[in-house]
């Protein structure tokens, strides 16, 4: 190799490094080896035996091409005033490596080679006295006791290592000593608050002990091994197909309030307006329980629902535009140090949101990483709670089309049997009573077929709305309904926002059972319908006999209706149209009596 490197001489002995083939022959070395042996030091295919003084060198390679490592004592055979631990490892081609360390200068203290070693360094006696330390090493031992270097030195290792190492040590170092081998282990350093690795070199004179920091690779090490396993219950959690929503919630919220460190965790489902807490995980005093519904305005997720992405917040009084965070709870709530929250949706739509908060700053900024696990356990719940809408409506949809056949094969047949019957008493007879029941049968079979049409389209959810004028609605839908004597008057002056086709659907069939309905049996009496304004939506009602208190639990089923020539599902139209509109119909009397049938839950009203 490099024959001709510079040769240098020092009084401080530097570590030497050798490389050797299989049978001894030294292909390789360092400046150290030139410098321990002035005047011969060795050049490429000089043998091992010509320049170390050991027993046995063969035996030293070979011990180490059959074991990976091997040690001996020894110096270099034209400078045997200066001792070596000599340790021979295997490299995977099959050559031999040496380094060697010196263990007995004229005076140790004064190797300053070793001061520039960056691992802490203890030499120790067999008698596990310390002979020598270097600079990092007496930091070290001198964070555990009240020590100087001078008092170190003939001190037992025992007496200045702390007992958080103490005895790990011992073992460790009696191993090396009966076994000869080098031997290393991991632990915590209490008085630098570090993990330190220790590896120990043994040698007839005594123990070459370094010491190093490894507290940032253990720390790394740690992290990974929490990530993992993170997903893995993550993982769990989520491929276990028989587990209920509630306790799969629950156990996500615990999931991530344990990762990130934080005292809160909440699913919230939002409506407009509103914020209710489906599920919550909290301290014990905390006064948030599941089903608490508040403004969301009062939350900490406002803002998730308004961006609808993901927000973090690790210190709040930090950030450039703080928010007024608040965890409701009497009598004023606690406020917010520290938050992260995602958005959840359904099906495409905002659902509500997964947070996770505490009262106090995180000592550290959220990682990338802890965002990452907070998006990645939203995405769950999104699909879960996606899955879960999907199941809904296709549950809905199969109850329907159960209906569709009941109707088809009860309602319509029965009039169909009728005009059958008919016409052949009609071709019999020829009796004009027989062509006017066949000819009620067919209109009846028609306005079966027409109500099933409008059942059909409002079994889904509501189109695209906009703002509509109520009144303007209502006045259209009148003019489809053949309403007889009947009036109609308009109070109110509200915009809703709706599905207009589907509102004047909805106002037809309430208008439509009014004048059927609600005319006065004794005198006949023209019934006048009215629309006008409620509390949070509109009102239907009329002066007519009204609905028995009797009927209002069972009015909005399919099928349901007092008139032999009713179809029974006007009102149920009415429902549909509502349910589409995530409304809500009720029925009541009327302040003449008659039926009222009020809608609520529609936007906030707009007046002109």
């Amino acid at each position: 190799m490099n024959s001709d490197r510079a040769h240098t001489t020092t009084s401080d002995p530097q570590p030497v490094s050798l490389v050797c083939d299989r049978d001894g022959t030294i292909r390789n070395w360092n400046a150290a080896v030139a410098a321990a042996a002035p005047g011969d030091h060795p050049t490429d295919g000089t043998h091992l035996a010509d320049v170390l003084s050991i027993d046995d060198p063969q035996s030293l390679i070979e011990a180490a091409q059959t074991h990976g490592t091997a040690t001996a004592e020894g110096g270099f055979a034209h400078a045997p005033t200066t001792q070596y631990d000599f340790h021979a490892s295997r490299l995977v081609d099959g050559r031999i490596t040496i380094h060697g360390t010196a263990t007995t200068p004229p005076d140790i203290r004064q190797a300053s080679w070793v001061d520039r070693v960056t691992d802490a360094f203890v030499a120790v006696d067999n008698d596990a006295r310390i002979t020598y330390v270097n600079a990092e090493a007496e930091s070290l031992l001198s964070a555990a006791e009240s020590a100087t270097p001078d008092t170190l030195l003939g001190c037992p290792l025992w007496d200045v290592l702390p007992a958080s190492v103490g005895p790990r040590f011992r073992d460790a170092y009696r191993t090396a000593v009966d076994s000869q081998d080098a031997v290393s282990f991991t632990g915590h350093y209490d008085p630098a608050d570090a993990v330190i690795e220790a590896r120990l070199f043994p040698s007839s004179s005594g123990v070459s002990v370094y010491l190093q920091d490894v507290t940032e690779r253990h720390t790394h090490l740690e992290t990974i091994e929490k990530r993992e396993h993170v997903l893995r219950r993550l993982y769990e959690e989520t491929a276990e197909t028989n587990r209920q929503p509630a306790a799969r919630a629950d156990t996500m919220l615990a999931i991530g309030c344990d990762f990130l460190g934080v005292a809160y965790g909440t699913l919230s489902e939002v409506s407009d307006d509103t914020y209710e807490f489906k599920h919550v995980r909290a301290p014990p005093h905390a006064d948030v329980s599941e089903g608490t519904v508040v403004p969301l305005s009062e939350t900490c997720c406002e803002r998730v629902v308004t961006t609808e992405q993901t927000v973090v917040f690790s210190d709040v009084e930090d950030a450039t535009t703080p928010p007024e965070f608040v965890v409701p709870g009497p009598p004023e709530g606690v406020s917010v140090g520290s938050y992260i929250g995602a958005p959840l949706f359904a099906d495409g739509d905002l659902y509500g949101t997964l947070c996770f908060y505490d009262p106090e700053p995180q000592p550290e900024p959220f990682s990338d990483w802890a965002v990452t696990i907070v998006d990645l356990m939203a995405q769950w719940l999104t699909a879960e709670l996606t899955d879960r809408h999907i199941r809904t409506q296709l549950e809905e949809r199969n109850e329907r089309l159960e209906d569709f056949a009941s109707i088809v094969s009860h309602d319509i047949r029965n009039p169909l049997n009728v005009a059958s019957g008919s016409l052949e008493l009609a071709a019999d007879s020829g009796a004009p009573e027989h062509f006017d029941r066949c000819r009620r049968a067919i209109e009846r079979m028609n306005a079966l077929v027409d109500d099933l049409l409008v059942l059909a389209r409002t079994g889904c959810s509501a189109a695209e709305r906009e703002p509509v004028d109520l009144a303007a609605v209502a006045d259209d839908a009148w003019s489809t309904v053949d309403t007889d004597t009947a009036a109609l008057t308009v109070t109110t002056t509200t915009r809703v926002s709706a599905d207009r086709s589907r509102l004047q659907e909805l106002l037809a069939n309430l208008f439509r059972n009014a004048v059927e309905h609600g005319s006065q049996p004794a005198a006949d009496e023209p019934v006048t319908v009215t629309v006008g304004d409620a509390p949070g939506g509109f009102y239907v009602a009329d002066d007519g006999r009204g609905i028995p208190e009797s009927d209002r639990d069972t009015v909005f089923d399919h099928g349901f209706t007092t008139s032999a020539d009713g179809t029974g599902f006007g009102l149920s139209i009415v429902r549909d149209v509502a349910d589409a509109h995530d409304w809500t119909v009720s029925v009541t009397t009327s302040d003449d009596g008659g039926a009222r049938l009020t809608i609520t839950g529609t936007d906030a009203p707009t007046h002109e």
